[in-house]
């Protein structure tokens, strides 16, 4: 008992704090957002219970020893594995895809859930190769032991997914002590590479017979190409981000005032409760609620630096930098994709935007973090 009340003292109240804040926004918003849809009201009770179940993950995880994480790591990948190929042959589908399993009353998002395994398992996977990334084939093994999982994510397909792990690969092999200058190549080289076979799919379509293959359905290439400029056709593939920025548009300085928004409750902002959360609070908030939202999350992910900077064993560094890649991939692309500067991809603000795998995802990531914090202090201590 007594050591449990002296770990509990060394818990870091400010990262809690943030995320609290941030969910209860959340809900303020999600409440707006769904306020004249009978349908969509239904989200924000449902909502309430995934904080809870996600609150109640936290605290599970923040009493175990994640050390032993590590010695799990090859069962915890083929559950994975498991977990994300089921979604192809039992998963239901909607908007184009195929990402859920139902379970009785209960349906989750198998993709959500594995990004924080996967962060886990690659700490335990980079940890046995310290001072083993130096050249570009030291890597490979580390892009097949990533690249497994992603492939059956963009069956699904989820590009946004495949994007996240992306981000995380990458942010935890800086971490791990790859070269900076060899990951920047590689990045470069390879969103070159890509734009160059979108490019030529897209010259074969349009002069040829020819048809150059790729590996994206039709509506998430036309979402990758007009961001570039939407109003080509601002009624049919335009229309979600020209919606969006005419709603933050609309906020200016102080906003419209909340449950006011003329886009959000007038049927023009798609998706309002999800993908494009932040719209609302730009509409509805202004600038000045933009920004303290965004403040907020600039201090939960400088919280989860500093606890990665102060970590003293490896694996539990490696896993702090997994969830800031996550988190901060999260925050810059959901953000960038309603402002208009960057494209579509669907993924969520982290614990705002309405879901229920991704807000116990990374409520789950936090309660790790949390842990490997306790348990630096208790090692100090």
């Amino acid at each position: 008992m007594f050591k449990q009340s002296r770990l509990l003292k060394k818990l870091d109240y400010t990262l809690i704090a943030v995320v609290a804040l941030i969910i209860v926004f959340s809900l303020i918003i999600i409440y707006s957002a769904t306020k004249d849809d009978t349908v969509l009201r239904k989200d924000f009770i449902r909502q309430i219970l995934h904080i809870v179940i996600g609150i109640g993950g936290l605290i599970f995880i923040l009493n175990i020893n994640y050390e032993d994480l590590a010695k799990h790591m090859k069962k915890l990948y083929i559950l994975n594995l498991i977990l994300l190929a089921a979604v192809i042959f039992v998963g239901d589908s909607a908007m184009e895809a195929q990402r859920w399993i139902q379970l009785g009353p209960f349906r989750f998002q198998p993709s959500e859930f594995s990004k924080l395994i996967i962060i886990v398992c690659f700490a335990a996977f980079l940890s046995k190769r310290q001072g083993r990334l130096k050249k570009l084939k030291d890597l490979i093994p580390c892009f097949a032991f990533i690249g497994l999982p992603l492939l059956l994510i963009l069956k699904q397909p989820d590009l946004g997914t495949s994007l996240v792990f992306m981000a995380i690969m990458f942010g935890m092999l800086f971490a791990a002590g790859a070269r900076p200058w060899l990951l920047f190549c590689l990045i470069a080289g390879s969103l070159a590479f890509v734009s160059l076979w979108i490019w030529a799919h897209l010259w074969c379509e349009a002069n040829t017979a020819f048809h150059l293959w790729i590996p994206l359905k039709d509506y998430q290439l036309n979402r990758l190409i007009i961001f570039l400029d939407p109003w080509v056709d601002p009624h049919g593939l335009g229309y979600h981000i020209i919606q969006s920025q005419i709603a933050i548009g609309q906020g200016g300085l102080l906003g419209r005032g909340l449950y006011q928004g003329s886009q959000t409750h007038g049927d023009f902002l798609p998706i309002q409760d999800t993908d494009f959360i932040f719209s609302v609070v730009g509409e509805e908030l202004g600038f000045v609620g933009a920004i303290i939202l965004l403040f907020l999350f600039f201090i939960l992910i400088y919280r989860c630096i500093y606890i990665a900077v102060n970590v003293k064993d490896r694996f539990g560094y490696l896993i702090t930098a997994g969830v800031v890649s996550m988190i901060a991939f999260h925050v810059l692309v959901n953000v960038g994709m309603t402002t208009g500067i960057m494209p579509i991809t669907g993924i969520p603000l982290p614990m705002f935007s309405y879901g229920g795998s991704n807000m116990i995802t990374n409520l789950a990531a936090l309660g790790l973090l949390l842990n490997i914090n306790m348990k630096k202090q208790n090692i100090l201590f």
